[in-house]
């Protein structure tokens, strides 16, 4: 429900001045999941086939944690609606159902939980993180070529980055959490759009100040190909 919720906060602002419509697009695509065949319904009783698959690494948030290792299904369905799953070992969570015209949820879900992981981290307010981030989205961001090898073949494409805190007025009280970065990469030759998606806050000079990286990365095999 909370990803749902903002995705609609995200999907709101839709009135993105001239000099950040290209930022805008490139990460809230519209027709990112176009081209792509539904699952097929599952036997009943049957778990359902996952149209693409992520990878999910997220470094630990306290000193002596191990890094929290999952995937991500997503499922697209006959009836044009898009449901994503976490996957961690035989477990698995039920994150939500979106309809496939809004595009790819992926990067709502994205932003959603490095926005929980930050203001668990750092302690800040994630209300006031999560207002910084949507007037990053409303700015121009860094956005660079590059290349991929993904499915057998190299693939053109592009890298958006965002710093929501960059000229951020309480950037001298947030430490090195200022330095907050959000990567995109995506291209119209990848399946769904998003080949990965990344958030890192590098590390602190104290003990306990360790870094922070959350990464989401299209799994290059099997169903996946394009």
């Amino acid at each position: 429900m909370r990803v749902f919720l903002l995705l609609l906060v995200f999907l709101g602002l839709t009135s993105a001045p001239l000099s950040a419509a290209e930022t805008y697009d490139l990460l809230f695509r519209k027709g990112a999941l176009s081209g792509l065949e539904p699952s097929p319904p599952p036997p009943e009783g049957a778990k359902g086939t996952d149209t693409l698959v992520y990878e999910r690494v997220v470094s630990p948030l306290k000193k002596g944690e191990s890094a929290d290792k999952d995937t991500i299904g997503l499922q697209l369905t006959s009836d044009d609606n898009v449901a994503l799953i976490l996957h961690r070992g035989p477990q698995m969570r039920f994150i939500g159902t979106f309809p496939a015209s809004v595009g790819n949820p992926l990067i709502m879900y994205f932003l959603e939980s490095a926005l929980a992981d930050i203001a668990k981290q750092s302690g800040g307010s994630p209300f006031y993180m999560r207002n910084r981030i949507k007037e990053a989205l409303l700015k121009d961001a860094e956005i660079v070529p590059v290349s991929l090898h993904f499915g057998e073949r190299d693939i053109s494409a592009r890298q958006v980055t965002i710093r929501p805190f960059a000229e951020d007025k309480a950037r001298a009280q947030m430490g090195r959490f200022a330095e907050l970065a959000l990567a995109v990469t995506v291209s119209q030759d990848i399946p769904g759009w998003y080949y990965s998606l990344q958030a890192t806050v590098p590390e602190g000079k104290g003990e306990a100040d360790i870094g922070y990286t959350a990464a989401i990365t299209l799994s290059d095999g099997g169903e996946n190909k394009p």
